[in-house]
């Protein structure tokens, strides 16, 4: 595409955004880049990889309790939720996604609040084969689903599910490249936004460039 010559600020890009939320067109350009991958060839055959990573806010100066949403009384306090893991406390949202393993684009995702668990959001399409981390252990998918094991207390791993766990491990290594291009690159790790359904543009962007990235990726491969 190249770059024009005078690149648009800050507040044409806002209103560019809002116009798509204002007119509900998130689903239907998204819908638009599927159908041209699979004109060119690149169609989902069947393994796919699901995860999901956090995109962090500003929490702002207010307690955890205080109002959110539409009674809230701040603007950096709106759709956010705060989240513990590894002993670490996120604040934000949560970006699901769900790449092919040939090809390594992404298919489907999803934006939600840091809070809802990874097992709650179900990428996978029936007849896929999807292969996810320990999170979603215990929930089914519409796809067969190769989920790895953890150990619960008095019942340690066996050295077959240890086993499998490591074959699944390696499967899943290419969505730690999507979010690691999404972030370092893209820099879309942390946003300014409030609201979920801007994070969602946000990251509609977001996937719509690393998929336009991957393409360039298979291209110099001769993948395509």
């Amino acid at each position: 595409m190249g770059f024009p010559e005078y690149v648009p600020d800050s507040t044409t890009v806002w209103s560019f955004r809002k116009t798509i939320i204002d007119n509900g067109k998130e689903k239907e350009i998204w819908n638009e880049m599927q159908k041209q991958l699979d004109g060119i060839g690149l169609k989902i055959k069947k393994w796919m990889i699901q995860d999901a990573t956090f995109i962090q806010s500003h929490p702002g100066h207010v307690k955890a309790d205080k109002p959110r949403g539409k009674d809230a009384k701040t603007r950096r306090s709106k759709d956010g939720t705060w989240v513990k893991k590894g002993g670490k406390s996120y604040f934000g949202y949560k970006l699901h996604t769900i790449i092919d393993k040939d090809y390594e684009l992404i298919r489907r995702f999803e934006t939600t609040t840091a809070s809802v668990h990874d097992s709650q959001v179900d990428l996978s399409e029936i007849n896929e084969v999807v292969y996810r981390d320990k999170g979603y252990l215990g929930v089914g998918a519409r796809g067969f689903a190769e989920t790895m094991q953890r150990a619960v207390r008095e019942h340690p791993l066996g050295i077959r599910d240890i086993l499998r766990n490591e074959r699944i491990s390696v499967q899943r290594v290419p969505c730690e490249r999507v979010y690691a291009v999404v972030k370092e690159i893209f820099k879309a790790g942390k946003v300014f936004v409030t609201t979920v359904e801007r994070v969602n543009v946000k990251m509609l962007m977001t996937a719509f460039c690393f998929n336009l990235h991957q393409m360039m990726t298979l291209k110099s491969k001769g993948s395509i």
